[in-house]
């Protein structure tokens, strides 16, 4: 369903379920994801025009391709697509495109029929920088395909987003360090990261029953999310999403198999990247007993206290630290002896 924020802006996605991909990955089943079973011209017209039916139009909304690997569709279906899209823009539903891809799926071509109907936004389905993973994932293509599409797209001049997976099949600390480091190098505008998932209808799913597949744990997929959130937002590029929408086609029984879903993954993350920084500081505190003063807005109170509280429990454990929280504009940590 589109999302709109306060009336203002929405982002109104269009799937194309599987529409161009060359196979299938391991992990995928994009009807489970999206809840939409067909590709056609007319499927996604009913999309659009569903949206239209409660959409406030306006130039800040953006219609988003989403689901297959639009680059690898025949270059007359893509203007198929394109038109039917540009249509809507000119009625004012929208002013902005973005698309995902496969990063083996650019071409000079494609990016200038892209740039024809003012495409600015191209999402890369990456989802590792290491190759044996890659592999693994049955992916179909390489690191070097993505260097060399993100170098494609910045030529021409669009918006660059990758889309990363963590506990893909075969991922090691050697592979989540390579990953990061390039993904750094290559300075996307955006990245959204995912927890991989064990879906109904896949090769993981087949791999999992046979017990040649272990998902990670919710705190793992928590730890290795932060692990490039930390790195990629100190790097200024934005992470745009961490973790599946939690909408009711993925979430009907039968559909997750296993694997850390969690409706409210990215808050996860933020908690517990907010209770490593506040434990490095009470780390370097000298011994004796404190009122720790914790100011913040309060949209951000839930998040820094934990699920269930389990920062603020982590924090108090051993009796030196007394947490206190006052609202503020702004995030800040105080001591005062006790």
């Amino acid at each position: 369903m589109p999302k709109q924020d306060g009336c203002r802006k929405a982002v109104i996605p269009v799937f194309i379920s599987f529409a161009g991909c060359p196979h299938r990955c391991i992990f995928c089943n994009q009807r489970v994801i999206n809840g939409e079973s067909e590709n056609s011209l007319r499927a996604a017209e009913e999309q659009i025009a569903r949206a239209e039916a409660w959409v406030l139009p306006g130039a800040a909304n953006e219609l988003a391709f989403y689901g297959g690997s639009f680059t690898a569709l025949p270059l007359d279906r893509q203007r198929a697509l394109l038109s039917l899209a540009e249509g809507r823009r000119r009625k004012g539903l929208f002013g902005r495109i973005r698309l995902s891809t496969r990063p083996d799926a650019i071409t000079s071509e494609i990016l200038e029929q892209l740039q024809e109907f003012g495409v600015e936004t191209v999402e890369l389905g990456v989802q590792s920088l290491d190759d044996r993973v890659l592999a693994l994932a049955e992916r179909g293509h390489t690191a070097a395909d993505v260097e060399r599409a993100a170098s494609l797209l910045r030529r021409y001049g669009f918006r660059i987003g990758f889309q990363l997976m963590v506990g893909l099949p075969g991922e090691t600390e050697d592979s989540l360090r390579l990953t990061r480091d390039r993904v750094l190098s290559l300075a996307p505008d955006l990245c959204r990261i995912y927890p991989l998932l064990v879906l109904s209808g896949t090769k993981l799913a087949q791999l999992w029953e046979a017990g040649a597949y272990a998902p990670l744990s919710l705190e793992q997929a928590v730890s290795r999310t932060a692990y490039f959130h930390q790195a990629f937002t100190a790097a200024g590029i934005r992470v745009i999403r961490m973790g599946l929408q939690p909408d009711r086609d993925l979430c009907a029984p039968g559909h997750i198999l296993a694997g850390p879903f969690h409706p409210a993954f990215g808050e996860l993350v933020l908690s517990h990247e907010y209770r490593t920084r506040i434990e490095s500081l009470i780390e370097a505190q000298p011994p004796g007993n404190y009122n720790m003063i914790i100011t913040c807005p309060d949209r951000l109170a839930s998040v820094l206290r934990g699920q269930h509280r389990c920062n603020v429990e982590a924090w108090e454990a051993g009796g030196r630290i007394r947490v206190v929280f006052r609202q503020g504009e702004k995030v800040g940590v105080d001591f005062h002896d006790r």
